[in-house]
């Protein structure tokens, strides 16, 4: 058994570049920019960058160059390819690509002060393996875990001593871990 997956949350560097060939398919390439930070032996703060080429194609493509600007911060899912060309002096060159088939964008935090609330959840998503009926996989707003305590078991939380560990959530409620977009 193998696994191809990837999983990227990143800033685009470019805006997409989308060219459509026959019959109106469309591609869409743009580079992505994921970094890390660390802090090193001497105590400086140290960033590091990736750079990762994105391929988008069919729907996907076409919703990106609609939606993707340089900057935006973007989800993606989809798999590792690298392919081989011949240059114009004829020499072989490689290049590893991430070949999307989920893309989400998402909003930047606004600054305090602003009108609308802060938030950083997904604007727009799509997802197209051109398999008619796919859809992003998201679990229902009534998930519920097959062995659930029942609600009338529950400790009223104004009867609780000196428990601060989230007594404010109780089985049932829609907020849980498999809720995350990510």
């Amino acid at each position: 058994m193998s696994i191809n997956k990837v999983i990227l949350v990143g800033n685009v560097g470019k805006d997409p570049v989308v060219r459509y060939f026959d019959k109106g398919v469309a591609k869409a390439t743009f580079p992505l920019a994921t970094s890390e930070t660390y802090t090193n032996q001497q105590g400086e703060t140290i960033t590091s960058t990736e750079w990762h080429n994105i391929v988008l194609w069919r729907a996907l493509a076409e919703v990106a160059e609609k939606t993707i600007k340089k900057g935006s911060q973007v989800y993606i899912v989809g798999k590792i390819k690298t392919r081989s060309y011949v240059d114009k002096d004829g020499i072989n060159k490689y290049i590893t690509e991430i070949l999307a088939d989920t893309l989400l964008l998402l909003e930047k935090k606004q600054a305090p002060g602003s009108s609308s609330p802060q938030t950083d959840r997904p604007v727009s998503e799509s997802h197209d393996k051109g398999i008619a009926g796919q859809g992003v996989n998201e679990p229902s707003a009534s998930y519920q875990p097959a062995n659930e305590i029942s609600n009338k078991n529950w400790p009223d939380k104004n009867n609780t001593v000196n428990e601060d560990f989230g007594t404010d959530i109780k089985p049932g409620d829609s907020q849980n871990e498999d809720d995350l977009p990510f």
